[in-house]
């Protein structure tokens, strides 16, 4: 007799797939920008006497940890809708990726919360700060957007191998991929891409049917 699923089957749908897609995107999108906004080019004097952008940082950092939980919720979901036809070595770099880019992205978010911290202490050491942010962004625009990246590159081919969704949605992934992988680092606006091609992405498998390859292209 087969087990029966931990889960019902309505969170395992394509549907639920895309639904966690859809948060984790404008999660991260609202994250990034506000941080984005209130924290690049800001010396810890400027923000010391500014609560405003305090306030902006923080409420971007507790969205961090929300957006996470969809997207290992996504990650989980496509998995489970791969199933019997999964490619063993890019399903195993599609799950390490994504689970290495949430664990950057929240080492981040903590730095962030750190730096903050330090401005309810007595006058802030620059060269601290400025350790502190320049990590920061290293490890958000170098190190996460390149797990993105390789991500990206994951899905668009095991969607192209299982017809999960149209084939202009792969080569619009590769095209993400490509920006991540070589811009990323140097223009910090760049980084958006990732999580608007996970939001048309999720647009798209919730709105369409997937598009099954003949045999012989799956096998292949």
């Amino acid at each position: 007799m087969p087990t029966p699923g931990l889960t019902a089957p309505v969170w395992r749908t394509r549907r639920s797939a895309a639904v966690a897609g859809i948060v984790f995107a404008l999660l991260l999108l609202v994250a990034m920008i506000l941080t984005r906004l209130a924290l690049d080019d800001a010396d810890p004097e400027s923000l010391r006497v500014n609560a405003a952008r305090r306030d902006q940082i923080r409420l971007g950092l507790h969205l961090v940890p929300f957006a996470g939980i969809a997207f290992i919720w996504f990650i989980g979901v496509v998995r489970d809708q791969i199933g019997a036809v999964e490619d063993r070595l890019f399903s195993t770099v599609f799950l390490g990726s994504g689970l290495l880019f949430v664990a950057l992205i929240f080492v981040g978010a903590v730095y962030t919360a750190t730096l903050l911290s330090l401005l309810d202490r007595p006058p802030t050491d620059p060269e601290i700060w400025l350790f502190g942010r320049d990590f920061t962004r290293t490890l958000i625009s170098v190190y996460a957007m390149r797990m993105a990246a390789v991500f990206t590159l994951s899905v668009c081919t095991l969607g192209l191998r299982v017809g999960a969704f149209p084939r202009w949605v792969a080569f619009t992934g590769y095209a993400a991929a490509l920006i991540l992988l070589t811009a990323a680092g140097d223009h910090k606006w760049t980084q958006l891409v990732f999580p608007t091609w996970v939001l048309l992405l999720s647009t798209i498998i919730l709105i369409t049917n997937p598009h099954h390859p003949a045999p012989e292209a799956r096998r292949g």
